[in-house]
């Protein structure tokens, strides 16, 4: 009998995805954006961010090793309980600890509980999605993410412009533990594997084996992480750092109108992710260059829009909708590496192997968003600039790609 891809497991970790990244959505759209408010600094801005994804730098590829050694539904579980923890923990102290402090170790802990919660998702794939089905089952999570992050930015935006952070955090609070008790029911093939070592031997061990794996036997995901690595300095986090400062000080618009590009921006990925699951059979790697290509042009309309100085609403049009295409391109191409990755990694490898490209392909986006921080309030008013230069940067990546492409 041929296995469906919505079997029961799967679509329980589909349905608790979408609580459990609804609640992230809103927080990281919440979080970032209050800081801003705050402290007015495009510069403080962007070193908090970069601050904020260190944890999850590190701890994406512990949380690969200990996806293939541990019980992937009790990690989902015991993140999820521990995050509603966090949100409540920080609703209750925000009154009275230095706020700029207890936010940025907030936001930290919160990118690190993501970067220990995504392995174990990703690994489970191959588990509960057999043969044809394992990119059509990236797709639909893919689709689930693009899904929270449409309508969190959207609800966000009404309930922190209406009422303030509080209602944020409490309906946050309330996504996590739904999303625990939900996974409480999900059943995930689980074979242990043999320890006898410390845990930190464990991860060195683990972790040298997946590099090994990636160095030696798979040099091609090793090749295409230093070029996620430079796009993501050049183009990832020019859209974390760049749109809020653009859309709320440069235009001069309110927390409504930055929701609503926000949510358009997740629309363009869940229509990238609802594309990748229709197309899947016919998406192939080699197909990655263009796609990237499109990404680096799609800044130059941005940046001429600002430089000709056009009216902020036309301007906000600009914006929006070249970030929603930008997502869309963007998810196709994350779709398809990581099928790529998961469908060359062993069983046995597939949780350390993603987290490593997770964790590596991440390590440049702090620096990317420390430098945006800093240019955004060094060329204020010149903001255009910096959209044209980073539009040709990324050009010159996405050309490397695609010669990589080529020689698959």
């Amino acid at each position: 009998m041929k296995q469906k891809l919505f079997s029961r497991d799967f679509t329980l970790v589909v349905i608790g995805q979408i609580i459990s990244l609804f609640g992230n959505a809103i927080l990281r759209f919440a979080l970032p954006l209050y800081l801003l408010d705050i402290s007015g600094s495009p510069k403080l801005f962007g070193l908090c961010s970069a601050l904020s994804f260190l944890p999850m730098i590190v701890l994406t590829p512990m949380g690969g090793v200990v996806a293939d050694r541990v019980n992937k539904q009790r990690i989902m579980v015991v993140l999820d309980f521990f995050t509603c923890a966090l949100v409540t923990g920080f609703t209750v102290f925000m009154g009275f600890a230095p706020l700029i402090p207890l936010l940025v170790c907030t936001l930290m802990l919160l990118y690190g509980i993501s970067g220990a919660y995504q392995p174990a998702v990703q690994a489970s794939l191959p588990l509960l999605c057999a043969g044809d089905h394992l990119l059509a089952g990236n797709a639909v999570i893919n689709q689930v993410s693009a899904l929270s992050g449409l309508l969190g930015p959207i609800i966000g935006s009404v309930l922190y412009s209406a009422f303030g952070l509080t209602p944020v955090l409490i309906v946050a609070a309330i996504c996590f533990f739904a999303s625990a008790v939900m996974e409480l029911f999900i059943r995930i093939p689980h074979t242990p594997q043999p320890g006898g070592a410390s845990a930190l031997a464990v991860v060195r061990d683990d972790l040298k084996q997946s590099l090994r794996f990636i160095r030696r036997e798979k040099p091609v995901l090793g090749r295409y992480i230093v070029l996620i690595c430079a796009f993501n300095v050049f183009l990832s986090a020019l859209l974390i750092i760049g749109l809020p400062v653009i859309v709320k000080t440069t235009l001069g618009l309110n927390d409504l109108w930055y929701g609503f590009q926000q949510a358009a921006m997740a629309a363009g990925g869940l229509i990238g992710g609802v594309l990748a699951g229709v197309l899947a059979r016919r998406l192939n790697i080699r197909h990655t260059g263009l796609l990237l290509h499109l990404c680096a042009v799609g800044l130059v309309p941005i940046g001429l829009a600002l430089l000709f100085g056009l009216p902020e609403h036309v301007s906000y049009a600009v914006v929006t909708l070249v970030s929603a295409v930008l997502m869309a391109c963007a998810t196709l191409f994350q779709v398809q590496v990581l099928a790529f990755a998961q469908g060359v990694t062993p069983q046995a490898l597939t949780g350390k192997v993603l987290a490593c490209l997770m964790a590596l392909s991440m390590c440049a986006q702090p620096v990317g968003q420390a430098m945006y921080g800093t240019l955004f309030e060094a060329l204020t008013g010149n903001e255009g600039w910096i959209l044209i230069g980073a539009a040709c940067a990324a050009l010159l990546i996405a050309r490397q790609a695609h010669r990589l492409a080529k020689d698959l």
